[in-house]
């Protein structure tokens, strides 16, 4: 039977496939889950170490039931879904004699949750996780690895938006918007929905396990193809610290993991009432506060804070790359409005700006994605393509500095039907091989700086104009892709590399060494892409 899993930032879905129904529904595991008014089960993404040492860790709404949430304490996790994967250094705890960073974290959040399935119980031998759609490499690979270690057969992952899309159950429409707009991130997707098998498709987004994505009983399978993406580090989370900040400002109380839980209700409570307030006492001051807002000023925060301007940023980001395609905004059968964000009457009504409200879907905000990740399991293909551009390092002599070469861009459908050639000489004189770093570049408009703020981890955008790379295969044993034998001298091309995308992103290299007309290298995967 399978199990989806949409990992949050600061909510988590799980959906089963129910075979007597035959429909998906959203999995509620003891003391783990929670659920309010006409929500679903929701599982807090919130984790408390006990013993770091044994593994010992509290998840979900065992954190909060025990109140371990409301502490400075560094035992206690939030948000931390989105330092997985960063390079931010020197802000990681040591506990029990344990070096606990966020990837620990989230590997140990995720084993409890398999376990607490295991304990209702159902099987957990089929499992399909989401992943969002802007995230690096590292993030993808970081999730293989915590999967790998849990007692699953097989694993597939899924871009969250397309799962989205399959969620809500929209089949008669061919081309649906997606806004996924959760606690950490904002992630904007055009899908296509298409009625039977592409004849040449473009990939599959991931697959694990020996099973295939397509109806074993041999019957044409629907597909979804992702025509645009825009993506960035915004959400939910980054609104709960404004309103902190806010409070500090205005009522002088400092900002604590209670009053982010406070903030928290409070946002809530204004995506259903005009006016909300929470009560804050202060324990070393014995002080009470009332925490007090209405709609008005909480919108009034958001435009201070340019929160529309960097929504209608990725809008325009995506409607741009409709447009080369040949799509205009009235094209578009259907937008899917997902995650606890969409929540807020203030971005309904944003989103109702470029589309007519009879077009909105907002019905189904959290079980969505989960619920759209089981079609996988039920005939349902998916095509895409890679979401970031790719190149090679090498030394800019005109600035002094290393420099990227793009060899792959962004929107490239995989798998690649035509290699890239490069043709590289040697550097020195009398060189035993010739290394080669592949990088992930970032968008021209800019990288997203991590950083922290007290105990808060939080994401900038960066307006330098520059590209952010993250190095793909740099270290020791992953960078040659040649051994000279002669050795090589500058002054002429010596070997001639073909760079492939395989059907499961494996960036795959040829090298040919053109002194003796030798292959060194044939169709070696190097790094698996975006």
């Amino acid at each position: 039977m399978p199990i989806a899993i949409d990992f949050g930032t600061s909510n988590t879905v799980i959906a089963r496939w129910n075979p007597a129904t035959q429909e998906p529904e959203t999995i509620k595991l003891p003391n783990i889950a929670w659920q309010i008014g006409q929500n679903p089960p929701l599982i807090p993404s919130l984790a408390y170490i006990e013993d770091a040492a044994d593994g010992r860790v509290l998840v979900g709404q065992q954190v909060r039931d025990r109140g371990l949430d409301v502490k400075n304490d560094p035992r206690f996790f939030r948000n931390f879904k989105r330092g997985i994967g960063t390079e931010v250094q020197g802000f990681i705890p040591e506990l029990d004699g344990q070096i606990v960073s966020f990837e620990r974290v989230g590997q140990w959040f995720l084993a409890n949750l398999v376990r607490g399935i295991q304990q209702v119980p159902l099987p957990t031998d089929s499992l399909v996780l989401t992943v969002p759609v802007d995230s690096f490499e590292a993030y993808r690979n970081w999730l293989g690895k915590a999967c790998s270690s849990l007692e699953v057969e097989q694993v597939r992952m899924l871009d969250e938006p397309t799962a989205a899309a399959l969620g809500y159950g929209i089949q008669e429409k061919e081309l649906l918007l997606v806004v996924d707009f959760g606690g950490g991130t904002l992630d904007l997707s055009l899908v296509q929905l298409n009625k039977g098998a592409s004849k040449q498709p473009l990939g599959f987004i991931l697959k694990w396990g020996k099973k295939s994505f397509a109806d074993s009983s041999g019957q044409r399978v629907k597909t979804a193809r992702v025509l645009a993406k825009a993506g960035q580090n915004l959400g939910g989370s980054d609104i709960d610290n404004w309103l902190g900040d806010y409070f500090e400002a205005t009522k002088g109380i400092p900002k604590t993991p209670l009053t982010a839980r406070l903030a928290e209700r409070l946002k809530i409570q204004l995506s259903l009432q005009t006016q909300a307030k929470e009560v804050y006492f202060n324990e070393e001051t014995f002080q009470t506060y009332e925490l007090a807002l209405d709609r008005d000023g909480f919108e009034a925060i958001l435009k201070e804070r340019k929160f529309f301007e960097q929504l209608e940023k990725s809008m325009e980001q995506v409607l741009q790359q409709a447009r080369r395609q040949g799509i205009e905004v009235a094209d578009i059968d259907a937008v899917l409005l997902v995650g606890g964000t969409v929540q807020i009457p203030a971005v309904q009504s944003w989103v109702q700006q470029y589309f007519d409200s009879a077009k909105i879907r907002c019905d189904r905000p959290f079980e969505a994605i989960a619920q759209g990740a089981l079609q996988l399991t039920q005939g349902i293909e998916v095509k895409d393509f890679l979401y970031h551009s790719y190149g090679i390092r090498y030394w800019d002599k005109r600035n002094n500095c290393h420099n990227w070469h793009p060899l792959i861009n962004a929107g490239q459908p995989y798998p690649m039907t035509s290699p890239v050639e490069l043709l590289l000489g040697a550097s020195l004189d009398n060189q035993p091989s010739i290394e080669l770093i592949i990088g992930e570049l970032g968008t021209e408009s800019g990288g997203t700086e991590v950083y922290f703020d007290g105990d808060r981890l939080l994401t900038r955008a960066l307006s330098s104009g520059n590209s952010s790379v993250q190095a793909l295969n740099d270290r020791e044993g992953a960078r040659s892709i040649a051994k000279l034998s002669p050795a090589g001298y500058p002054g002429s091309d010596r070997i001639k590399v073909l760079f492939q995308v395989d059907d499961r992103r494996f960036l795959r290299i040829t090298v040919e060494d053109l002194l003796i007309n030798e292959t060194l290298l044939e169709n070696r995967p190097v790094v698996q892409l975006s």
